[in-house]
């Protein structure tokens, strides 16, 4: 990914493509819910990583939202 900056938050990603433990970036060792990508303009679409922060606390709405259903 080109850009380093989250395409929802539009802060830096912290993306480091290839660097990491084996050659990973944290990124590519984390499980995505495909309704985070629906946050995601359609121009940023598999050119933009989402950064850590933002995978979290979607996680967090995703937990609360569950709890009020």
């Amino acid at each position: 990914m080109a850009n380093k900056y989250c395409p929802i938050c539009e802060e830096e990603n912290g993306c480091m493509i290839g660097a990491g433990e084996n050659g990973n970036c944290w990124c590519n060792l984390e499980k995505f819910p495909n309704e985070i990508f629906e946050l995601v303009p359609l121009e940023s679409k598999r050119k933009h990583c989402i950064c850590k922060k933002c995978l979290n606390k979607f996680r967090e709405e995703q937990k609360m939202n569950k709890k009020y259903e």
